[in-house]
Order: structure tokens, then sequence, then C-alpha cells
């Protein structure tokens, strides 16, 4: 297992096009998102021990915002030839027992990851109406240890989108395992 750090968001660029398949057997585009004033992208997958330690509050997370204000989306990018855990079989296995209340996308050619930049599970971009990316970090100041977590730094920075108030742009990495790029 690789640990990865998360570079810094180019705060401000635009939300990369995605249309994919999800769990629920529907195709989620970036379009079908933009009802909602703020976005979060969360890239994730089932094997990773950095997304295992954090699932269960990604899940409150989603649950504390309608989806009219903000919209989540999980996407697994991860190569499921090298990694099985990752499936899509998996995949909706894992959706239906965290009863997931965001859609949970597979990125089998890995062409979305490339557009976003993404390199670890976990790796997070928040973005404002205008799709503008304005936060990329981490979930909190405790990932692997819920009962120490004191800043939840992405809700607070998805409330001051909704408040219109701005976000630090001084933002923690997220820690995750490498993304399983396929090979050749």
């Amino acid at each position: 297992m690789a640990l990865l750090e998360t570079p810094r968001g180019e705060l401000g660029s635009r939300a990369p096009a995605f249309s994919l398949p999800g769990v629920d057997g529907h195709i989620l585009s970036l379009e079908q998102c933009s009802a909602s004033p703020v976005l979060l992208v969360m890239f994730l997958c089932n094997h990773c021990p950095y997304v295992q330690a954090i699932l269960d509050r990604l899940v409150t997370l989603g649950r504390e915002y309608p989806r009219s204000r903000v919209a989540m989306v999980a996407i697994n990018s991860n190569d499921a030839t090298q990694y099985p855990e990752d499936s899509f079989a998996n995949m909706q296995g894992l959706a239906k027992t965290m009863n997931f209340p965001f859609p949970y996308l597979l990125d089998e050619t890995q062409e979305v990851a490339r557009a976003y930049g993404a390199v670890c599970t976990p790796d997070l971009f928040l973005y404002d109406a205008e799709r503008a990316l304005r936060y990329r970090g981490r979930l909190d100041d405790a990932p692997r240890d819920p009962e120490r977590v004191r800043q939840r730094e992405l809700k607070e920075a998805i409330d001051a989108l909704l408040q219109g108030k701005p976000i630090s742009p001084l933002q923690n990495p997220s820690l995750g395992c490498s993304i399983k790029w396929r090979r050749g």
C-alpha cells in the first residue's frame, strides 16, 4: 500500500465533465448535479484502509445535507483486475451494506480520475455553484481515528459555501492509498 498525499488543489479550476454508471444501474453525469449549489466529488474505493477509516463519517456527512443543497458523488477508478475487492459487484455490495446516501460510480476507463487529477483514495474535491473548485483536502483532522476528530474541515468548507462565505486557501491534504492505475 503506497501512502500518498493529495497535491494542493487548483482553486477556481472547473469540475471536469463525467458520465458514469452507478451501482444503482443508472448513469450519472455532472450536468445532473447542476441543481445543487455545492458539489462534492469523492474518489473512493472498497479496499483502501484510509477510505474504510472514514467511510462511516462520509455516510454521516451525506445524510446531513439534502441533495438539493449538496450533491455528493463517490467515484471508484481503481483497476478491479488487480484489486478484485474494487469490482462493480463489490461496489454494489458496499453501497448497499453502508446504505450510501450518495451515488457510487465506476470510472472503469480511469479517464475521469485523470481529468480531475485524482491521485489517491480518498481524494475529495468540493465545488461551488459555478463548479469552481473551492476545497481539496481531508475530511477532518483525524483521518484514521474518529474518536480524535476535533475539526470537521470538509463540513466547515461545505457550510461556508452554503452561507456564501470564503473558504481558507490553507487546506490540509488528504492521505490515502494510490489509485490503482491500469497497466500497459
